[in-house]
């Protein structure tokens, strides 16, 4: 039996269900990644000759084709969460990988185009961790 991902949008209109086994998971730094996703990187996960379904909210995923080059992204017209999708020509679906409710079944194959990546981000191993928003002083 082939191994089934849950996953949903940020206000749960969208839900959908991955069949398959996922072959990597890149943290891609390109600009493309950094402007749809809003941040550092995109977190997507790769799996060949899988299914997407749509369990819910279908008409609700938008999906963006950049002209001219392979990058896709599909997202709630809602709330604006990531969402996967499929290439057509190979078969591929890219998965979010924030976007899954069950747990991400892979670690991290690679960081890509980390010659992209902000000067911000190469700090951000230095800055303090906090395991919830941390409260400022004189609260």
């Amino acid at each position: 039996m082939k191994p089934r991902h849950k996953g949903s949008c940020l206000c749960g209109k969208v839900h959908y269900e991955i069949t398959g086994e996922c072959q990597s998971l890149y943290l891609c730094h390109c600009h493309r990644c950094q402007k749809g996703s809003g941040s550092v990187h995109g977190a997507n996960l790769f799996a060949q000759d899988a299914s997407l379904t749509w369990i819910q909210g279908a008409a609700s995923v938008t999906t963006y084709h950049h002209p001219g080059t392979l990058h896709v992204r599909s997202f709630c017209r809602h709330c604006g969460s990531a969402l996967p999708s499929v290439d057509d020509r190979s078969g591929w679906v890219t998965v979010p990988a924030g976007s899954l409710d069950t747990p991400v079944p892979i670690s991290v194959t690679a960081k890509i185009f980390t010659a992209s990546r902000g000067e911000w981000v190469k700090s951000a191993d230095e800055a303090p961790s906090f395991d919830a928003l941390p409260q400022s002083e004189g609260q």
